[in-house]
């Protein structure tokens, strides 16, 4: 098959090379309303935190499964080059899971099942034994990273142009975090793609089976997004604060903490602090099409203009051109 992994170079037509940025942040200024006075909000995107570090260390185990598979040498530097992005992204999402605990928001209870959901139901060995062959069992998981970096980067692209994050008077260090990493997504969207294309093999099946894992993939990914905004709203020590200052213990108090509601999530994407639903849903038949290839989405001018001005991106340059000299 024909590789077109990564997209052309800055929307030209020349192959775009998939290059991991060891980027390091400081988070001792940023504080837990990173979005000031926007609680639903700040959780909403916080859930980034309690699902990416698990689950990016399994897409990077998938990927290391199926490299004996990859015969085209273009794609398999673009997957290492993706292994090693994915990599830093996981070990920065962990130091902000840290960050949260430091200020009294332990997020363990909640990634403990993102943990089982990674490591033990798509782990390595199949939960369903003889009845799906190891084989079958890769092939579907290479699915599934297809299915996810499809969302990842329709996110990516739109925390690339949320100037209402910036109106809102974000933090600058997690805005950085986000467009750094939102900038990558639509620098490799394409690769776990083709990677499944190349290695699911060929006719109906591969098809079926990367409608299948949508299937899984979209439904799942919303109840843990919902589930864990909630759990970040209630645990909270700030807000369950401000809850019993206004209407003391109890239900009365219980009463005055934010929640996530379609009213709460719909005003914060009015104010542009959030994509919209119809944006995220619209993400799915785009890539059931049987014609579809992700390098249709988003800009890749827009993520390499923002990798060039990123203070994470830019000091980690840097830091790799000392080191290339030394």
């Amino acid at each position: 098959m024909e590789h077109t992994a990564g997209g052309p170079a800055a929307d030209t037509d020349e192959h775009y090379a998939i290059v991991p940025r060891r980027v390091a942040f400081d988070w001792d200024g940023t504080p837990l309303d990173w979005i000031p006075d926007e609680p639903v909000a700040t959780h909403v995107i916080n859930v980034l935190h309690l699902l990416l570090p698990a689950g990016e260390r399994w897409f990077v185990k998938v990927f290391k499964e199926g490299l004996p598979l990859v015969t085209d040498p273009v794609l398999l530097k673009d997957v290492k080059g993706f292994m090693g992005q994915e990599a830093t992204h996981s070990v920065q999402h962990a130091h902000v899971l840290d960050h949260l605990a430091a200020q009294r928001l332990d997020t363990a209870d909640f990634t403990k099942y993102v943990d089982f959901l990674f490591e033990r139901l798509l782990g390595e060995r199949t939960p369903l034994g003889p009845l799906v062959s190891t084989q079958e069992w890769l092939r579907f998981r290479l699915a599934v990273v297809a299915a996810i970096e499809q969302f990842t980067a329709v996110l990516g692209d739109w925390v690339l142009a949320a100037d209402g994050l910036d109106r809102a008077g974000a933090d600058e260090v997690m805005l950085d975090l986000l467009r750094w990493h939102g900038a990558e997504e639509v620098e490799h969207r394409a690769v776990a793609f083709d990677m499944y294309q190349h290695c699911g093999g060929t006719g109906a099946p591969r098809y079926a089976r990367r409608v299948a894992a949508m299937a899984v993939t979209a439904p799942v990914m919303l109840y843990l997004w919902i589930w864990g905004s909630a759990y970040l709203i209630r645990h909270d020590p700030r807000l369950a604060a401000m809850a019993r200052t206004a209407g003391g213990a109890g239900a009365a108090g219980a009463a005055g903490r934010p929640r996530l509601t379609p009213w709460t999530y719909n005003r914060a994407v009015d104010k542009g602090l959030l994509p919209s639903m119809r944006k995220l849903g619209a993400a799915v038949p785009r890539y059931l099409r049987r014609s579809y290839h992700p390098s249709q989405e988003g800009s890749l001018r827009k993520a390499v203009d923002y990798l060039a001005q990123s203070p994470a991106a830019r000091t980690a340059a840097a830091v790799a051109a000392r080191a290339a000299i030394a």
